[in-house]
Formats: structure tokens, C-alpha cells, sequence
């Protein structure tokens, strides 16, 4: 099989073609544990967890890399306004993730190294860069690094940027800098932060900068040449930027293939702080099964823009429906002679079937998840008309088994244990929105009429069934009670 992903850096697609023969060695930038993991985090992470599954069916060994950045302004900062040390927040904000990632039936990574946990090497590679005249202590008598930016010839490639051209903030500061297009490498501690957020070095006492974090991880874990570096289209610049240009004026090839999903819109607006239009992990899954929140992320070409919303979500359940149905009437039809699961543990070795040519075919070319769908759906409908007509038990199960093949490479085969009871879930969460929408329907019309008593025995009937309904502007709003 020959694969081939798009390559930020190059601006083309590009044969992939591993470092070491039959193994792949992937980096993805992970979570700044600073609060709750929202949806564009969940993208990037479903998105570089169906390459590896890909990776794996098509018989390489992969090791992921996927790092947590546990020291950083941001984390310093939210640890005081939530009211705990900053080691005790970011490990809290660990776990959400992490748990996140679970409920998407995201593999977990081959090493999951924390920046704290490799500020040895970030000294080193530093002392490197130092060393090579690209990187050079503060001017101003601080402990701060920096990157000498105009010292590298290549900064910019990434992004396709020329440092001349690159427009400055109004107001930014030199301080120690040479120039203000220079970035920390090292950061000086400060008398207003915890001792404990600091480490010795060369320089004096501080902490690293966020770019460096990630080379020094990347290459202790892959070597100093490796084959994908992944991460969110946000990151490219400055992060991803900086970074390649740090390590490899520090003598590190560093990665061959750069990869980035998409942003997400919220709404038809970029989703953003800024504008309060977050998405967390948390509410998505009161509101969504994991499973159908897997389906909406995976469904679009990783390179998109995704739009996020309610309708969305829904034309994605109900497609995902459509893939439950089939799998629970055939395997119900098949009883005994049903295949068994597929098992990306043992990256597929022991299935039954392939999947067929033109699934393979959309995901070589750039993980083309749309096309790959277009298949299985194809496929569903001629197990339908098997079911129909209730002929040939033995190709049923072929295309039970392939389908299922195909869905597990998604992340999203409705019929692996891990999502055992979510189809069920969200069944019954529609039938109790039916069932509210008609008996709020009923009240409002009594309400209209002025037939208060009716629309009083309404609501009581739902409140003794556990069910509050509330009355709002827009209408109404209902939430199950407790107990």
C-alpha cells in the first residue's frame, strides 16, 4: 500500500515514507492542561487516532507520542483564580482529558511524557542552540533565553512567512531581546510566582518556554528524525513554527510529514474565548453520546473548517443510526454464525475479511474519511437487501464483518463493547425528548385556553415521572430530578 498525507510544510501531498521501514513515528502536540478539554480538542484527537488505526490495519507498527504540557503561563495563572497549587491544577485538567480521550475510544498513546518530566533535556537542547550561535542569554541581566530568529535562514517555512515580513503586536517589548520577533527558549522565575514552578540552570532559575517543550520530547521519544508531527491548523504558527525552526538549528532533521486538522466554527463563528462560544467535552456528552460525538468529528475531511451545532449533531446521529440498525438486525438474523468483532489491539491481524479496495483507496489518499464512508454506507445498503430477502446467511456475515472492519478503523463501529449501551442511550434520550415535546405541546395548548387546571396535572404527571419541565422565553426546557 502506498500512503500519502498532505505536508503543511510543503504545501503538497506527499508519499508517506517511514524513517525505519514498517514502523511510523508520530508526535502530536496534546493538551496545555489549563481547564476542561473542549471539541476542537477532541478533533485533533479523533482525527490523529483514525491515521494510526489506518497505520495499523495497513501493517505498520506506530508509535504515538502525544505529550502534556503541565508548565506554562496560562496553567500559572488559572491554578491562582481556581485556588490550588499549579502541579495539583494541571493534574486535575490531566485527567479531564485523559477521560475525554476514553469516552472517544481514543487509543492511548505509546508515551505520554509531561514537560516537568523532561526539563533535563529541554537544558540541553538549549545549550545546543547556544552553542550553534542561534540562541542567546537576555541582555537585560535575567535568567530569560531566547532564539535568535534572524540567525536562521529557513524561519518561516512552515507557514510560507519571510521574518522581514512578519507584522508585530503594537506595544511588544524588547526587554532583553535583540530583536522582538525572538521567543523564549528559557523564562526567568519570578518573584511573583511559586519557587516550585522553577528549575536550575545554566542561566539561573526559571522554566522552559512552551516551543521548546515539544522538540525536546519529540525527539528523546522518535530521534531527531521521524516521520509525522500532528496537531490542530492553531498551532502552526508561532508553536509549530518555532519549533521546527529551534530544532533544526540545533542539528535535528525533526519531521518529515507536518499534519493539521481543521478549526471549528461554532454556529458559522470561529469558536474562541473570545467570543464565549466554547464547546466542552463535559456538556457535548450530557447533551451527546460519545459515540455519535466521535461520528460528527471523524465524518468530515480532517482539513476542513467543521461547523459545530445541534443540527449537525443530529444529521450525524441519525446517519450513525442507520449503521446501528443494519449491524443489530444482521447480527440478530446471523445469531451464532454472527462474525466476531474486529480488534485494532492486535492491529487487525486476526480478522476475517479486508476492507475493500475503494475504502483503502480513500483513506491512502490523505485520509479521505468521506469517501471511506461513502463505502461503508454502500456496503450497508447491499447487507439491507440480504436481510430483505433473507438469502445468502454467508455473505451477510461477509459484509457484517467488513462493515464493522470498516466502522472500527473510523473509531466509530457501533458494535465494539466500548460503546455498549450508548446506542441504547441515545435511543432512549430521543424517545423521552418525543415523548416531553408532545405532553409540553398538550400544556401549552391547555395554557392558550386558559385550562390552567390541565396544564398544572401535565406537569405534575411529568414531575412524578422524574421529569422537570420548565418555562422559558423560548419556550420550555426540561431536566430529569434527582433521586
Amino acid at each position: 500500500m502506498t500512503i500519502s498525507l498532505y505536508n503543511t510544510a510543503s504545501r503538497t501531498t506527499e508519499e508517506l515514507r517511514p524513517v525505519n521501514d514498517g514502523q511510523v513515528g508520530i508526535y502530536v502536540c496534546g493538551a496545555t492542561v489549563q481547564g476542561e478539554p473542549h471539541i476542537g480538542h477532541l478533533r485533533s484527537a479523533s482525527v490523529f487516532d483514525t491515521l494510526r488505526r489506518w497505520l495499523l490495519y495497513s501493517g505498520y507498527r506506530v508509535t504515538m507520542v502525544r505529550n502534556v504540557t503541565d508548565i506554562d503561563d496560562k496553567i500559572l495563572l488559572k491554578s491562582i483564580e481556581e485556588g490550588r497549587e499549579w502541579f495539583a491544577h494541571a493534574y486535575k485538567y490531566e485527567r479531564a482529558f485523559t477521560d475525554a480521550y476514553d469516552a472517544l475510544d481514543v487509543l492511548p498513546p505509546s508515551s505520554e511524557p509531561r514537560a516537568t518530566g523532561h526539563i533535563t533535556e529541554m537544558i540541553e537542547l538549549i545549550s545546543r542552540l547556544i552553542e550553534a550561535g542561534h540562541a542567546y542569554p537576555a541582555q537585560d541581566g535575567s535568567a530569560d533565553v531566547y532564539f535568535d530568529a534572524a540567525s536562521w535562514s529557513e524561519y518561516g517555512a512552515l507557514t510560507n512567512q519571510k521574518l522581514e515580513d512578519m507584522e508585530l503586536s503594537e506595544g511588544t517589548e524588547l526587554r532583553g531581546k535583540r530583536d522582538a520577533r525572538d521567543f523564549a527558549l528559557w523564562k526567568a522565575h519570578k518573584d511573583t510566582e511559586p519557587i516550585t514552578a522553577s528549575w536550575p540552570s545554566p542561566w539561573g532559575r526559571g522554566r522552559p518556554g512552551w516551543h521548546i517543550e515539544c522538540s525536546a520530547m519529540s525527539t528523546k521519544y522518535l530521534g531527531s528524525n521521524f516521520d509525522i508531527h500532528g496537531g490542530g491548523l492553531d498551532l502552526r504558527f508561532p508553536h509549530h513554527e518555532n519549533e521546527l525552526a529551534q530544532s533544526r538549528a540545533a542539528g535535528d532533521q525533526f519531521a518529515n510529514i507536518w499534519m493539521h486538522s481543521g478549526l471549528l466554527n461554532v454556529g458559522g463563528d470561529k469558536m474562541s474565548k473570545s467570543l464565549g462560544n466554547s464547546v466542552f467535552a463535559s456538556d457535548l456528552f450530557d447533551t451527546f453520546s460519545p459515540l455519535a460525538v466521535r461520528y460528527f468529528l471523524t465524518g468530515a475531511s480532517y482539513r476542513s473548517i467543521l461547523d459545530f451545532s445541534n443540527e449537525a449533531m443530529e444529521r450525524s446521529a441519525a446517519s450513525l443510526e442507520r449503521l446501528q440498525n443494519f449491524l443489530q438486525r444482521a447480527r440478530q438474523e446471523l445469531g451464532a454464525d454472527a462474525p466476531a468483532l474486529p480488534d485494532v489491539s492486535d492491529s487487525y491481524a486476526g480478522r476475517s475479511v479486508d476492507v475493500p479496495a475503494e475504502f483503502a483507496a480513500a483513506l491512502d489518499d490523505d485520509l479521505g474519511v468521506p469517501r471511506a464512508l461513502s463505502v461503508v454506507f454502500a456496503s450497508v445498503s447491499e447487507g439491507a437487501k440480504l436481510l430483505d430477502s433473507g438469502s445468502d446467511r454467508a455473505e451477510l456475515a461477509r459484509i457484517v464483518a467488513e462493515v464493522e472492519l470498516m466502522l472500527d478503523i473510523l473509531g466509530v463501529n457501533p458494535s465494539a463493547e466500548v460503546w455498549a449501551g450508548s446506542a441504547a442511550d441515545a435511543k432512549a434520550e430521543s424517545a423521552l425528548d418525543s415523548l416531553v415535546a408532545t405532553m409540553a405541546k398538550r400544556r401549552a395548548e391547555a395554557k392558550a385556553e386558559k385550562d390552567f387546571a390541565t396544564a398544572d396535572a401535565l406537569r405534575d404527571e411529568l414531575a412524578a415521572a422524574g421529569v422537570i419541565i420548565e418555562d422559558t422565553a423560548d419556550g420550555y426546557r426540561y431536566h430529569l430530578g434527582e433521586g
